[in-house]
């Protein structure tokens, strides 16, 4: 397993869990701490990232990810982290914390992903808008308009089984990332215009960026040739629908049972939720954040943001959670 440690050894932990599935803890990661302050650990999940071997499916389940967690601390010796967790990252912290939650100080959790029906077939199936579709990510999509949601994840899976280059492959997991970029890119555009003038600047910028890489991907969609890109791509899509086709090996249910063993041990918790997500709903947070009854160890914050940690409005969101916790360390 890939990891990175930042920061004084000394300084109070944290562990920043990255999405996915099949993703990497990226730099903009740690835009949440201030590194001369707060030590940060930053590991690539089971066969994503750096880790290796890459794409390995066999024993990769949420199960081993939090056993890695549990082995990674104890390798550095750190008695209690704090979690800061993203999408699918939300799943794997808050699995960790109901398994060792004496390890947990606290966990901030950003869009929180519920593995529910209507979020998956949302990442696999054409979305619609007026009945009009909406753009490239659409183009050559090779799982159909109409498949029933398990089938299109069990194709989706045969297909990524190899590292093949067909073109089916290709087709797939170019047109899988332009929709991921083509969804949070609808998030970004939602907030445009209720900023605040000190935001609105950097968030026109944000907007203009995803906008050059999707129309960059919808150029390349019809390239026949496996590019290093496509490697990449491999990996983590081939990951993410292993993890997909199995409800992230523990389904809503598990995941609101996790909850309720989270709120049972006291830990404190930060749901953040953009207001305008568009592939985790809000509603998620605002439902676990419901399950404490009010109790004050527990708070739900909705910037005026959608899914993604680089949007400032949930920059400055998780910056003030993460400062809150400096403070209590204190």
């Amino acid at each position: 397993m890939a990891w990175r440690d930042f920061g004084p050894p000394h300084a109070p932990a944290w562990l920043v869990v990255h999405g996915g599935p099949g993703g990497a803890c990226q730099p903009g990661m740690l835009a949440p701490f201030d590194l001369q302050r707060d030590r940060v650990i930053a590991p690539d999940q089971r066969g994503a990232g750096s880790s290796r071997p890459r794409g390995v499916l066999a024993r990769n389940d949420t199960a081993a990810l939090v056993a890695d967690l549990e082995a990674l601390r104890a390798h550095l010796g750190i008695e209690r982290w704090s979690i800061l967790a993203g999408s699918w990252g939300s799943v794997v912290a808050l699995a960790y914390a109901a398994r060792h939650p004496h390890r947990v100080q606290r966990l901030v959790l950003r869009g929180s992903f519920r593995l529910t029906r209507r979020e998956i077939a949302g990442l696999l199936q054409p979305s619609t808008q007026k009945g009009k579709r909406l753009g490239g990510a659409d183009a050559g999509w090779p799982l159909g308009r109409s498949l029933p949601l398990p089938v299109a994840l069990g194709r989706a899976a045969r297909l990524l089984q190899k590292r093949a280059s067909g073109a089916t492959a290709l087709a797939l997991m170019r047109g899988w990332q332009l929709r991921e970029l083509r969804d949070a890119a609808t998030g970004v555009r939602r907030s445009l215009g209720r900023q605040p003038a000190v935001l609105a600047a950097q968030q026109r910028r944000d907007w203009r960026a995803l906008r050059r890489q999707m129309r960059h991907l919808e150029a390349n969609l019809p390239q026949p040739c496996w590019s290093p890109q496509d490697e990449q791509r491999w990996s983590r899509y081939r990951i993410q629908a292993h993890y997909l086709v199995h409800r992230g090996f523990i389904g809503p249910q598990g995941l609101d049972a996790a909850v309720r063993a989270v709120l049972t041990h006291r830990i404190p918790i930060d749901w953040v939720h953009g207001r305008l997500d568009a592939i985790c709903p809000p509603a998620n947070s605002r439902r676990w954040m419901a399950a404490a009854h009010g109790a004050p160890w527990v708070r739900l914050h909705q910037p005026v943001a959608g899914h993604l940690s680089g949007e400032r409005a949930m920059q400055v969101c998780l910056r003030e959670c993460v400062a809150q916790d400096r403070s209590i360390s204190r």
